[in-house]
């Protein structure tokens, strides 16, 4: 084996990372003896040759002989079921790729490949017959060429994890034409097994017809919930493509049933005695309301229900969720605040209370209870808040995470006065730069309300490891930073990369037009991304009138947040609406698809103050207050929050343009 891995001309090949000269060591690591070493050059090999897939490099075409030789003799099963899980990689993903994308040597590797495969399904050993028959359900060879063999094997096959991975390999292959001979008879096999006394061969069977049924899945819901939330369900475990137990079978089924109907929900929402079935019931409850409004209704009460459960990962869950749903969970906000006491851990790393969600579902509320715990969480003496933001893709996964303590208090500006005090005194006290900048963007959000923090303020400014900070929040206040006008001024025209937040402060306190015009009026001479002194440019308004060429060829810019910013900077100094609404309008038309991006709201409040001249726009938008489905780009918490910012813009939108009358 290894003189013929000597033939081959490695280095005129390439993987994800360049020449394939690294893959002969590899290949040997992979039969050596140390299983450790084994495993460690069997995940190198999987980087090297699929990485994150897209295309199959000539490496992996040439590779697939030794690959296989090796699944068949390996010393370690560990070390085989790792290759073969790369082998499934590579298979599915030259069935998906265009053909520009698949190296021309695949199609005959594969095509010598495929017999030792078939023979693999023999092995001695259950989990190399498992990974067999998952790569040859991944593969898209015709099914007269798989069939045989998979059937054969399930005559013969005893092991119970294995004879559900031949049902899932069974049910890929039998449409891939040409079937010959054998595509009704696979087809009677999984009908039949519907009826099974085994619960997971049941479902087994469900998830292998469905995607010739779609309809299925609805048909057979009750016996589909049976088996998920049947202890027999840990078997998946033991299997080469699903490897996971309660939660990750919940969240594998739960993608059999399309759309916003919660009936597998809120099947799995029934009490059950283990923790693992409840919490990943609530698992998928989040999933569908991240997704979803209309469900909301029907899984309300079962989530409030879990509020007083014993196991305080499932009543955080429980309470996060009503966290995100926020307003529309109010009518529970008694339920919840009575959690607020609640000091059970999560056995997560940050180690999250139950009380510390409850806080944090009441300030989404905006209900006072909630204020003597945000005063503590602004001293900093609790700890399972998140450090800082964090973003999470909004995927249908959701991510259960509470928001960092300026993201609290960006919920609560009708408690701004009572809360200044703590947040002045942290102000005083806190060496944290990242958390200074941070409570002085909330002062910022909260306005000339947070006048009473102004002395502290002017102290930070002088300070130029904090003026930043200081000048954001001073900005956002207003008038009432006055006594910061000559600082402002005075840095606004020093050298350095913030001369453009300098000045728009010092106009934002009551400082002269012409000055920060100077400074603010640059935006966009240099290369880079202009936004945020675009942005800052807009609160001059007509005295911004001498950019206004300037900004109108800056609407056509390649990059989606300057046009958005320039034509709100342009409508502010010259009024042109001509210019302004088509642009925006661009930017927000796919929201009446269904897409949502950051830069979407900004656009929407552009609009709104342009009034009826934003017809066009409203028009649009005009049925995206009914749409079921969540308007997001962000997961967790976020998306929720997201939802409402987005429905509401679009609400103010169509009210100021007169279309919703």
């Amino acid at each position: 084996m290894w003189v013929e891995l000597d033939a081959v001309d490695w280095a005129g090949l390439e993987h994800n990372y360049g020449t394939a000269e690294d893959i002969p060591g590899l290949l040997r690591r992979c039969g050596g003896p140390d299983p450790a070493d084994a495993d460690d050059a069997a995940s190198d090999l999987l980087n090297q040759l699929f990485h994150q897939g897209g295309w199959i490099c000539s490496a992996a075409s040439a590779a697939l002989p030794f690959i296989m030789r090796l699944a068949a003799a390996a010393p370690q099963a560990r070390s085989r079921c790792a290759i073969l899980e790369l082998v499934a990689m590579l298979a599915g993903e030259a069935g998906r790729v265009q053909a520009r994308f698949l190296d021309p040597g695949w199609a005959p590797a594969w095509e010598k490949a495929l017999p030792e495969l078939l023979a693999l399904l023999d092995d001695p050993e259950p989990t190399i017959r498992r990974a067999a028959a998952d790569v040859l359900g991944a593969c898209d060879s015709p099914g007269e060429l798989v069939l045989p063999g998979l059937l054969r094997r399930w005559e013969a096959e005893g092991d119970p994890a294995t004879r559900l991975e031949l049902v899932l390999s069974l049910g890929q292959a039998a449409p891939r034409a040409p079937v010959g001979g054998h595509g009704a008879e696979v087809f009677d096999l999984l009908r039949g097994l519907l009826d099974s006394p085994h619960p997971q061969l049941r479902l087994a069977a469900v998830h292998a017809l469905t995607p010739n049924d779609p309809d299925l899945p609805a048909l057979r819901l009750d016996p589909v919930l049976e088996a998920v939330r049947d202890p027999t369900v840990e078997l998946w475990r033991h299997t080469s493509s699903i490897q996971t137990g309660v939660r990750g079978v919940h969240y594998w089924t739960a993608g059999l049933f399309i759309g916003p109907a919660p009936a597998f929900t809120l099947g799995l929402l029934a009490d059950h005695h283990d923790d693992e079935q409840r919490i990943g019931a609530l698992a998928q409850a989040g999933r569908l309301l991240s997704q979803w409004h209309s469900p909301t209704s029907d899984l309300l009460p079962r989530l409030v229900a879990r509020l007083d459960d014993p196991a305080p990962e499932v009543r955080f869950r429980a309470v996060e969720l009503l966290a995100c749903l926020g307003p529309a969970a109010s009518a529970h906000v008694d339920e919840i605040a009575s959690l607020l006491a609640d000091t059970a851990t999560r056995t997560t790393r940050k180690g999250e209370t139950v009380g510390e969600a409850a806080l944090w579902a009441l300030a989404r509320m905006n209900d006072p209870r909630c204020l003597p715990g945000v005063i503590e969480l602004i001293a900093g003496t609790r700890s399972g808040f998140a450090s800082t933001s964090a973003h999470h893709p909004a995927t249908d996964l959701h991510s259960v995470v509470l928001p960092a303590p300026h993201e609290v208090l960006g919920h609560l500006p009708d408690h701004a006065e009572l809360l200044l005090p703590s947040v002045c005194d942290r102000l005083d006290t806190s060496t944290d730069d990242r958390l200074l900048s941070r409570l002085c963007e909330v002062l910022a959000e909260w306005g000339p309300v947070a006048e009473a923090a102004v002395p502290r303020l002017l102290d930070l400014l002088e300070d130029d490891r904090t003026w930043t900070a200081a000048a954001k929040a001073l900005g956002g206040i207003g008038p009432a930073g006055s006594g910061a006008r000559d600082l402002l001024l005075s840095r606004s025209r020093a050298a350095g990369p913030h001369r453009e937040l300098a000045a728009w402060a010092y106009w934002r306190v009551g400082g002269d037009p012409g000055p920060a015009l100077d400074v603010l009026g640059e935006c966009g001479a240099e290369r880079g991304r202009p936004h945020p002194a675009l942005r800052r440019l807009a609160d001059l308004g007509t005295h911004a009138a001498p950019c206004a060429d300037r900004l109108r060829a800056m609407t056509a810019d390649t990059d989606d947040w300057t046009r958005v910013q320039a034509a709100h900077a342009l409508w502010a100094a010259t009024g042109d609406v001509e210019t302004v609404v088509p642009v925006l309008t661009a930017i927000v038309r796919d929201l009446a698809q269904g897409t949502c991006l950051p830069v979407m709201l900004p656009a929407l409040d552009h609009l709104t103050r342009l009034g009826r001249a934003a017809l066009p726009a409203a028009h649009l938008l005009r049925d995206v207050p009914a749409r079921d489905q969540r308007l997001r780009s962000d997961g967790g918490w976020r998306g929720f929050v997201q939802d409402e910012k987005v429905r509401s813009a679009v609400r103010r939108l169509l009210s100021a343009s007169g279309s919703s009358t």
